[in-house]
């Protein structure tokens, strides 16, 4: 049971040994949206396979590094770059760094991600804000014993992204003329794209947009007793009747289309929590 628990101690001793910073907010950078990192005066970067029972991100766009500095004249820790279970990792490490990012201070977790939009209104670009999320991976990182030092048996998802968050990023996207949706966000395994069947399928779920990511962070997070806040970045339009092949370039093209509002977005938020 304290397994667990002693591998994030030991990840905050590794740390620790390189700053003392510390930080009520922690953020995940997803695909494509690591421009991100470059509006964060950065005092600290540890590399990934600095810290115990980190792993090493094998996906091009993420860069695997840890940020200790601050956005907007707040203090953050920022994910540069995330892990997968396609890339072969275990919920575990998937939702590790939130295990350590809450361990060294933060109570605030604020998560971004590509993903693909459902809706015939949406474009490719659009930010959408994540209210609520459908778990189709068919794994959950709090399979196993429960060690209450870090969260209870059965935690409470009746609000899995803080509505007053949701709120204050609702008025900031109003006030900065950032056009942004608000839905429901279903995450599967991949690695492929998903059929026009599935894609129907999670529409009459009540989902919105579909990606490969940070559900099971989201899970821990809320574990260990975290606010959370969440946007997606749609990349690419997965509407059944009218579906296209998708290109991985297209999908960061966008993301990167996306990033100056995301930014804008991200930042006025952190800088009114």
């Amino acid at each position: 049971m304290s397994g667990l628990y002693d591998r994030i101690q030991a990840a905050v001793k590794a740390v620790r040994a390189k700053t003392d910073f510390s930080a009520p907010t922690g953020i995940i950078l997803g695909t494509g949206l690591g421009a991100i990192a470059k509006e964060i005066d950065i005092e600290t970067s540890i590399p990934y396979e600095e810290i115990p029972g980190f792993a090493k991100p094998t996906i091009f766009a993420h860069e695997g590094n840890l940020l200790f500095g601050k956005l907007s004249g707040r203090p953050v820790i920022a994910m540069q770059g995330r892990f997968h279970l396609y890339e072969g990792f275990t919920p575990d490490q998937v939702a590790f760094p939130v295990r350590v990012i809450r361990a060294l201070g933060a109570d605030t977790l604020i998560v971004s991600n590509a993903a693909g939009g459902l809706r015939r209104f949406f474009q490719p670009a659009a930010l959408m804000i994540i209210d609520d999320h459908i778990n189709m991976m068919g794994i959950n990182p709090l399979i196993g014993p429960n060690d209450e030092r870090l969260g209870p048996r059965f935690p409470d998802m009746s609000e899995p992204y803080d509505r007053a968050l949701v709120a204050l990023a609702e008025k900031i996207a109003l006030e900065e003329g950032i056009d942004a949706h608000k839905g429901v966000y279903v995450s599967v395994t991949g690695p492929n794209l998903e059929t026009a069947a599935e894609y129907r399928m999670f529409i009459n779920m009540g989902a919105d947009a579909v990606g490969m990511s940070t559900v099971p962070e989201v899970i821990v997070a809320k574990h260990a007793g975290m606010r959370v806040f969440g946007v997606s970045v749609i990349t690419d339009m997965c509407v059944p009747d009218c579906l296209k092949p998708a290109d991985i370039k297209d999908i960061i093209k966008y993301a990167n289309q996306a990033e100056p509002k995301l930014t804008r977005l991200i930042s006025k938020l952190v800088a009114s929590i």
